[in-house]
């Protein structure tokens, strides 16, 4: 079995996972999303993730929860495609496909250190985080990251489709 394989991890190996890293006293770092076309502006922001602990893990919404909150057209990859991809980034030390349409739960379950949102988050004007309560009941923080400017899946999806237009 391949590395990126063995990083890609079912509920019990996460469990296993974040207990090692906890016994090894390692600050884990923790991002979610859907990370369909994955593009430059991810990867930048998976390393600052990175950068703020001893180990990333990210959590993958999986097919049904991307569905659910994107529309019957997204992903436009399948999760393990996506979860294929993040494993194959040096900065990304494990992933976690979850089924719940926020994180909520896996942070719960698996209580990191650092909880990473994109800056569109951020207070005092920024989108809610659900999962806030979660995270700072059992003692993790919330930190905020940049956005990469121009750089989304849906700009990515716009700009093919344009490309596609003026090809025909």
């Amino acid at each position: 079995m391949s590395e990126r394989a063995t990083k890609v991890l079912t509920r019990d190996q996460a469990i296993a996972w974040r207990e090692a890293q906890r016994a090894a006293k390692r600050t884990v770092v923790w991002t979610n999303g859907t990370f369909d076309l994955l593009h430059p502006g991810h990867v930048a922001s998976l390393q600052m993730a990175r950068d703020l602990g001893d180990a990333l893990i990210v959590g993958l919404n999986s097919d049904r929860s991307v569905k659910a909150y994107k529309g019957p057209s997204r992903p436009i990859m399948n999760e393990r495609e996506r979860s294929a991809m993040l494993a194959a980034l040096a900065c990304v030390d494990a992933v976690f496909i979850f089924d719940e349409d926020t994180p909520s739960e896996s942070l719960a379950l698996l209580q990191l250190e650092i909880h990473c949102k994109g800056a569109e988050y951020a207070p005092p004007n920024g989108r809610p985080v659900p999962e806030r309560a979660i995270v700072e009941g059992y003692g993790g923080r919330i930190e905020y990251l940049p956005l990469v400017p121009g750089l989304s899946t849906t700009e990515l999806l716009r700009r093919i489709r344009a490309s596609e237009t003026s090809s025909e």
